[in-house]
């Protein structure tokens, strides 16, 4: 908890929730990431949380950036980034992007398949390609779907076929899962990553980098290992399965850069039962889903919540957001624990909410406001 996001909260008199986000905690996030895996290059995935002063910042210290599309990019070469620092990590592009992202300077491109390099290869000559490979997420509190990636037994076909049209054959990138509480996660990934190194060579390719993705977790209700820790798994495995011809590498921390530097303040709205006989109360707040919260869809991400009667006795409620949509509910499967004394107006505060907050915010969905976001 941010004490200088308290004191921000106690000065704003605007009505409405909002989020805030204390740089110094970005900061500090950066620099134990940086610390703790010395010789990794560390790429803000910019989707996180695209505030200008969030990425002004990061490239201040350093960063370089994980970027989804020209409007990311465009954003980070605002702050006066070299385009070098770029990675357009997104395998699903249209080719006019790709050719917009090349004239911005960008040579760094993610693929999954030959289709993917076809476009490349027409309109952006001489990139660097990296072939995302499926991982299976097992640990994390997101598994990421079949969506992104390609079957490591198709990687090498891939970057083959990349090198044959001109294109540099880069190197593997994987994604263990978003908020990946399992250690030992990168391990089998970076298995994977080292067998298409060595199918490559033997096709007479040689492979230079491992993008080692994201998946860093923030603390939401329970302890999560802390950075240092996953340095020391992932070095460990890096030596495991490359011995002392260790490959460039990258990370992509995004939630793990920025969730815990943000809080949402929000209100309570309505407090009320279905029957006469129902144990349980629905508390509804101004923010649901459809304004920053989605991330508790199928109540994935259990965010800590504070109210102004913590200490007094608590009781089990469903919680849900204002709009008229019947899927605007946070937590029903498991009810979440309020004090009985919570009352309508009451102000809540929302930890851990730097991250996938403000982006997944509708644009006025039912007519409320987009989340109103403030850095400091």
């Amino acid at each position: 908890m941010s004490e200088r996001i308290l004191d921000f909260l106690r000065r704003r008199d605007a009505d409405g929730p909002c989020v805030v986000v204390d740089l110094d905690i970005v900061r500090d996030n950066y620099e134990t990431f940086a610390k703790a895996l010395p010789d990794t290059s560390v790429y803000y995935a910019v989707k996180a949380n695209p505030d200008p002063a969030i990425l002004n910042l990061l490239e201040s210290l350093g960063s370089s950036f994980d970027c989804a599309s020209v409007g990311e990019i465009e954003m980070v070469l605002a702050t006066g980034a070299d385009a070098a620092r770029i990675s357009y990590g997104n395998t699903i592009k249209k080719e006019r992007d790709i050719a917009r992202a090349y004239q911005l300077g960008v040579r760094l491109f993610a693929v999954d398949c030959v289709e993917e390099v076809e476009k490349i290869a027409r309109v952006a000559a001489g990139s660097k390609v990296f072939c995302r490979v499926l991982c299976d997420g097992v640990g994390a509190e997101w598994p990421l779907s079949r969506k992104f990636g390609c079957d490591p037994a198709m990687a090498p076909d891939v970057l083959e076929f990349a090198h044959q049209n001109g294109l540099t054959a880069h190197g593997v990138s994987f994604h263990v899962g978003s908020q990946q509480a399992n250690l030992g996660a990168w391990d089998l990934a970076l298995a994977m990553a080292a067998g298409v190194f060595q199918e490559m060579a033997l096709r007479g390719i040689e492979l230079k980098m491992v993008n080692m993705g994201g998946g860093f977790p923030t603390r939401y209700l329970k302890d999560v290992p802390g950075v240092p820790s996953y340095g020391e798994a992932i070095f460990g495995s890096l030596t495991k399965h490359f011995g002392n011809r260790l490959p460039s590498t990258i990370i992509e921390p995004g939630r793990g850069m920025v969730g815990n530097a943000g809080l949402i303040e929000a209100e309570v709205v309505l407090i009320s039962k279905k029957s006469a006989e129902d144990e349980v109360r629905w508390v509804y707040l101004d923010i649901g889903k459809f304004h920053g919260l989605a991330e508790t869809m199928d109540e994935a991400i259990r965010y800590p919540i504070r109210t102004p009667r913590d200490g007094d006795v608590t009781a089990p409620c469903v919680l849900a957001g204002p709009t008229c949509d019947s899927v605007d509910v946070m937590y029903e499967k498991t009810p979440y624990e309020l004090p009985v004394s919570l009352s309508i107006g009451d102000k809540v505060l929302i930890e851990a909410c730097g991250a996938y907050t403000t982006t997944y915010s509708s644009v006025g969905f039912n007519g409320f406001a987009p989340l109103a976001s403030f850095v400091i």
